[in-house]
């Protein structure tokens, strides 16, 4: 993990840089898919869910939730990404849902920077290395 600077515009940028962005989603699918099938199963999906802790932390405290409100949350938000509700997920899905949230990010941090504990390999932190990799070209 790290601390850094970020703002909606770096985050805008990331995702607007299709080799980049598309490169990474292609990579992180394909991780997520441990069975080679192409897509991602609920199963799948939910490991990386599980991971980010979004829901089990309050400002990085770890806190008890109902487990059927957190399958709840964990259904519609495979939901969201299941774009044909088809009960899998394809890349197109995953890349468009993937999008649609970051720019959701972008548009919720605005233009105005801000200090960010970042995972090493999270999809913010690859847009922070992207812009600081144009800074220093």
């Amino acid at each position: 993990m790290s601390v850094e600077l970020l703002d909606g515009a770096t985050i805008v940028s990331f995702v607007e840089d299709e080799a980049a962005f598309n490169g990474l989603i292609y990579d992180r699918f394909s991780n997520l898919d441990t069975n080679h099938d192409g897509f991602l199963s609920y199963s799948e999906i939910l490991k990386e869910f599980q991971s980010l802790r979004v829901f089990e932390t309050h400002f990085g405290i770890d806190v008890k939730r109902d487990p059927d409100e957190l399958a709840h949350v964990y259904d519609s938000l495979f939901e969201k990404f299941d774009h044909d509700a088809n009960g899998a997920v394809d890349l197109e899905e995953f890349k468009m849902e993937t999008k649609r949230m970051m720019l959701a990010m972008a548009n919720g941090l605005g233009f105005l920077p801000v200090q960010m504990l970042l995972e090493e390999d999270s999809f913010l932190k690859k847009a922070v290395e992207r812009e600081a990799m144009k800074i220093n070209a």
